[in-house]
C-alpha cells in the first residue's frame, strides 16, 4: 500500500506543477492538498504513521524530480505541506515531524543532494508547519532536529556534524536541544 502511496503522490505532485514557474511558492498548498486528500482515500493510511509520512515525503521528492527542481530548494515546502496535511488529516505531530524530516534526508543522499543544507530547509518547513496548524511549536522543533540528527548519523559521522552545525547555526534552538541529546553526541 505505501508503494502505490509513492506513486499517486509522485502524479500528483508532477501533474500539479506542471507549466508552473515559481514551484516554491505552490509547493507547500498542493503538497498539502494532496496529503490530505491521500488520508482521506485511505483513512487507515493515517495509522500508519511515520511510515505513511514517509511515503507521501518520498512521492513528493519524485514529483519534485520529474519537474527538475532541487530538492534543496523544495525540501522546505514538501515537509511543511506534508506535515501540515497529515496534522490536518488527524495524524500525530510528532510522527508527521519526524517522518517527513527523516525522508527527506535520506532521499536527499540518495539523490546526491546537499544533506545539510536539505537538513536545515527540512527542519525549519517542519515547524513552520506545526506554527500554520497550531501545534507544539517547542516539541515540533526538538522532534525535527533529533529526527535530522539521526537520519544524518545513519548516513555517516561528517554528515551528522555538518548537519549538527548548520542546524545550530540556523534553528533557534536547535544548539540546546543538540547539546541535550544522550550518549556520545553530548556537547557536540
Amino acid at each position: 500500500m505505501l508503494s502505490r502511496i509513492v506513486n499517486a503522490v509522485q502524479g500528483g505532485v508532477s501533474a500539479g506543477l506542471k507549466g508552473v514557474s515559481d514551484v516554491g511558492s505552490s509547493l507547500v498548498h498542493l503538497v498539502r492538498n494532496v496529503t490530505v486528500t491521500t488520508f482521506e482515500e485511505t483513512g487507515e493510511f493515517v495509522s500508519s504513521g511515520i511510515h505513511g509520512v514517509a511515503s507521501i515525503v518520498r512521492g513528493a521528492i519524485s514529483g519534485i524530480a520529474d519537474t527538475g527542481s532541487s530538492l534543496v530548494g523544495t525540501a522546505r515546502g514538501i515537509v511543511e505541506g506534508t506535515v501540515s496535511g497529515f496534522m490536518e488529516a488527524g495524524g500525530k505531530q510528532d510522527e508527521a515531524v519526524e517522518g517527513a524530516v527523516a525522508q527527506t534526508l535520506l532521499s536527499a543522499k540518495e539523490l546526491g543532494e546537499d544533506i545539510t543544507e536539505v537538513a536545515v530547509q527540512a527542519v525549519k518547513g517542519s515547524i513552520q508547519a506545526v506554527t500554520s496548524v497550531g501545534g507544539d511549536v517547542a516539541e515540533a522543533t526538538r522532534s525535527a532536529v533529533i529526527a535530522a540528527v539521526h537520519a544524518a548519523q545513519d548516513i555517516g559521522t561528517e554528515t551528522a556534524d555538518s548537519v549538527k552545525g548548520a542546524l545550530s547555526d540556523s534553528v533557534d534552538g536547535a544548539k540546546e536541544i543538540i547539546n541535550t541529546m544522550t550518549g556520545n553526541e553530548k556537547g557536540k
